[in-house]
């Protein structure tokens, strides 16, 4: 983890904060950095700019391909080259389930019921066994979340999955000083589930799936219950020929977050809070969902993905976090961009971050999941 690490710091690095040896052990086996944290003091006295540089444009027709209707000869022929896929043994699944277990009352959002008994969790995997039997399925937790979904695959009786974690740092004041909660205590988080890549490799995970052929990851959020396996989807990430594929959909009112746009020529993901104060962002008719099919060796290295400034409010006080996210690989990839549906039984975009979201969509959830869409 050092070397990407040291991307985010600047020329003065101060001495090393001196942890108390009991708490480094406490963090040591969720991959905590010491170097990484001594980075993130140390661009605390900075204000860069998060804006991008460079001549950004929205993405190019090419750039952005728009999955064929279900029952057309162009969907059949993507659904066929899916299946053949799936069926070799090459595509794996990788559900991101980490963070901090807060939105749902502290309770861990995987293991929450959606669907009389069956959680979040549950329905991804039964839709991963619709696909077969013997796909893999990696699912990325935290320390926030990782004995519970231990436990949770456990009661399920799930075969064939394993549960990794992303990696633990610990709030800092602006001042540069740990942040302490109300108890006293320090306050960690997760770094953000830009740690997918480097905590894949690190688990031992990624080199076993290419050394039993697999080629291709299919990633999504663990409350989109739209992002399933869908073999069409496989079909066009292969036909395309790039290395990471992320889904997109149509803009609605009220929509925020990243989107595709091509930065000195380059198409990618570009954060909301990245794009320049005078960029028209309406430009872009859609935006990501957070869902990709990459490919396994060009993932298996190094990124230099940066880390961001984020400000929380904890027991009434502002803290620092530094957190990286998983869509700026597209900046190191060659990338394209598959527009989805969002709407009825054929949406690919449900997300349920609180309750009160997923009560909003609990209609269309209950369509798609028991729609078998792999059965066509």
């Amino acid at each position: 983890m050092l070397t990407h690490a040291r991307a985010c710091s600047s020329v003065y690095i101060p001495p090393p904060m001196k942890l108390d040896p009991a708490l480094a052990t406490r963090l040591a086996p969720w991959g905590f950095d010491q170097t990484q944290l001594d980075a993130f003091i140390a661009r605390l006295a900075q204000t860069p700019s998060n804006a991008v540089t460079g001549k950004l444009t929205p993405p190019a027709p090419e750039d952005v391909r728009v999955l064929p209707a279900p029952g057309s000869p162009e969907h059949q022929r993507l659904v066929k080259r899916g299946k053949e896929a799936i069926a070799a043994k090459q595509v794996g699944v990788v559900i991101l389930a980490g963070g901090m277990a807060t939105r749902f009352g502290g309770v861990v959002k995987a293991v929450v019921p959606v669907l009389e008994d069956r959680t979040f969790l549950k329905l991804k995997l039964d839709d991963v066994r619709r696909a077969g039997p013997d796909v893999p399925v990696y699912v990325m937790s935290s320390f926030a979340t990782h004995e519970r979904l231990l436990k949770h695959v456990e009661e399920l009786g799930a075969k064939n999955v394993d549960v990794f974690s992303q990696f633990i740092s610990l709030r800092l004041t602006p001042e540069g000083e740990l942040f302490k909660e109300a108890d006293g205590d320090v306050s960690p988080y997760a770094t953000g589930h830009g740690d997918l890549t480097f905590a894949l490799r690190k688990s031992g995970l990624l080199a076993k799936f290419r050394a039993a052929g697999g080629t291709l990851l299919m990633m999504s959020n663990v409350d989109n219950l739209g992002a399933t396996l869908d073999p069409a989807v496989i079909g066009a990430h292969l036909e395309r020929g790039a290395k990471l594929s992320a889904e997109v959909v149509r803009k609605v009112k009220g929509d925020k977050g990243g989107a595709p746009a091509r930065l000195d020529g380059t198409p990618q993901i570009i954060e909301g809070f990245r794009f320049p104060a005078g960029f028209d962002q309406d430009s872009i008719p859609v935006f990501n969902t957070n869902t990709f099919v990459m490919d396994a060796a060009a993932i298996d290295r190094d990124f230099p993905l940066p880390f961001y400034k984020v400000e929380k409010k904890v027991d009434g006080a502002t803290a620092v976090q530094f957190e990286r996210l998983v869509g700026e690989l597209t900046a190191f990839l060659p990338s394209t961009f598959l527009e989805v549906p969002r709407d009825g039984v054929e949406s690919r975009f449900l997300p349920a971050k609180d309750p009160e979201e997923l009560a909003s969509r609990l209609d269309t959830i209950r369509l798609v999941a028991e729609s078998n869409r792999w059965a066509r």
